[in-house]
């Protein structure tokens, strides 16, 4: 991944950001910290901890490198071959797009299988350690499978050389492409328009935490294992950079997680639905292309179905305004505290694992039923209480039939309710936009200058993006509301008409 690496090294050239194509990582799985005996690490940081850390600027890892160098990932891909690798159809190569990347050496068919990484070369939980004690402790632990492999992961690299995943570990980032590396200051000032902020600050919550907990719980009790010089927090927020823009899950093997070298080589495209996985024929990862590929062109996977605000929060890019099919924006919701019946709506909705002020998703084409069912149940008088847990439920899609879930005597209400939300974000956005050419840049710094435009250029592209959809929202509410309240007054003067008539 090069996308991010731009802003700590050369002066920045945005235009790059604006394409349909980035270069970024594999993370197709989420951060779910739940084991193998499905136990849970539970944490507890403020938001205010967790951002502290993260406002490094500087990279502070000894290993990995600052720029995504095309020799050192020349240097890998002849460690993988020496390694069992198969001959390949694609080389790494410099490109237009992500600065380093696969490209088609020969032609290749749609529905071509291409990579065939064998399992040997592949980090998952079951990777033999260096050091086989302190994984021996881990598992003793039960420590789940991500934080798991964030710790093997800062364990070989701390081995250098003496690693035999070094030459990986030397193509990988030495700083990652994610929100992890954001600031609270700078979440507060680019995001402050974007529910992906409060996403942000939740994840770097969780990193933290997962790392107080495994240094109170282990770290600390085998010190010689685990020496906090290499095992710190600086140290696990890598790891975990490296996991979210890298990670994958893999279907075929029971949906083990893993991190494939070479495979993260290649660079996501909106336009294209490939994905890897294991594949049993020929014992290696693979992915089926879904077109033909030219010698010379650039060869592109998907990292998943996941809006520009999920692309930037694992791996530090957002598509061009109107390019990604799956954009998507988070409407916040929230019931009045004025409300008569606000305590009853608020312990049904707790009841089904929501709370007095829910996100939802919007997408171009609509929203979905649960957050109608939530508006439904935010505008119901108390003479409709009999019909709360229902929307509650629904809310929830906790029931099968939410889609013939109607009101229509408060659904005017629900759209006006969903319509003001809409407008609010709207407002946000806007100010934002207004002023983001004229942020506090500090020009005495070319280094940060350069990495404050960077920050700022991705959220004038976030906020576009999300604005976008926001937008077509607000206007199909506006007409379905015009259309309701002009059928309503025609249907009012018929009835007039009427009663004058027998009158």
């Amino acid at each position: 991944m090069a996308v991010a690496s731009r802003f700590m090294c050369t002066t920045l050239t945005h235009h790059g950001f604006s394409s349909t194509t980035h270069r970024t990582h594999l993370g197709h799985a989420q951060l779910t910290l739940s084991s193998r005996k499905n136990q849970i690490i539970h944490c507890s940081v403020s938001a205010s901890d967790a951002t502290k850390t993260s406002s490094v600027m500087e990279p502070v890892i000894p290993w990995g490198c600052d720029i995504d160098s095309v020799e050192i990932a020349s240097a890998l891909q002849k460690w993988l071959s020496e390694s069992g690798l198969p001959p390949q159809k694609m080389g790494i190569q410099r490109v237009d797009v992500g600065e380093r990347g696969l490209v088609a050496l020969k032609n290749i068919r749609k529905r071509e299988k291409l990579l065939f990484v064998p399992p040997s070369l592949v980090i998952t939980a079951d990777s033999e350690w260096s050091c086989p004690e302190a994984g021996e402790v881990l598992k003793r632990n039960s420590v789940p499978d991500w934080p798991f492999i964030a710790t093997y992961l800062i364990s070989e690299a701390s081995r250098m050389k003496s690693s035999r995943w070094s030459n990986y570990i030397s193509a990988l980032p030495r700083q990652p492409y994610s929100l992890l590396y954001w600031s609270q200051a700078e979440l507060d000032r680019y995001l402050e328009a974007s529910q992906i902020r409060e996403r942000a600050i939740e994840r770097i919550n969780n990193v933290i935490g997962t790392y107080n907990d495994l240094r109170l719980r282990i770290f600390s009790k085998y010190p010689d294992l685990f020496p906090e010089e290499v095992f710190n927090i600086d140290s696990f927020i890598w790891s975990f950079g490296i996991l979210f823009s890298r990670m994958v899950r893999l279907p075929s093997m029971d949906g083990k997680v893993a991190l494939v070298p070479w495979a993260d080589m290649l660079n996501h495209s909106c336009d294209v639905g490939t994905y890897l996985d294991y594949d049993k024929s020929s014992k290696g990862i693979v992915f089926t292309t879904d077109r033909v590929y030219q010698p010379g062109e650039q060869v592109f996977i998907s990292y998943g179905k996941k809006s520009n605000g999920e692309l930037l929060l694992s791996y530090g890019f957002v598509p061009r305004e109107g390019a990604n099919p799956s954009d998507s924006v988070e409407l916040p919701l929230s019931l009045e505290k004025s409300d008569e019946s606000y305590e009853q709506k608020s312990e049904l909705l707790k009841k089904y694992g929501l709370s007095e002020s829910q996100c939802f998703p919007i997408q171009i084409t609509g929203w979905p039923v649960e957050l109608m069912a939530y508006a439904y149940l935010a505008v119901s008088p108390s003479s409709l209480s009999g019909k709360f847990e229902e929307m509650a439920a629904a809310a929830s899609n906790k029931i099968t039939n939410k889609k013939d879930l109607r009101y229509p005597e408060i659904e005017e209400q629900a759209l006006q309710f969903i319509l003001d939300s809409c407008e609010f974000s709207i407002s946000k956005y806007n100010k934002f936009l207004q002023v983001s050419g004229s942020l506090d840049l500090d020009v005495t710094s070319p280094k940060q200058l350069n990495r404050r435009l960077f920050l700022k250029q991705l959220a004038v592209d976030l906020s576009t993006s999300e604005r976008r959809i926001l937008f077509r929202t607000q206007y199909i509410l506006r007409r379905r509301l015009r259309d309701m309240r002009s059928g309503e007054l025609r249907a009012l003067k018929i009835f007039d008409g009427f009663r004058n008539l027998f009158q």
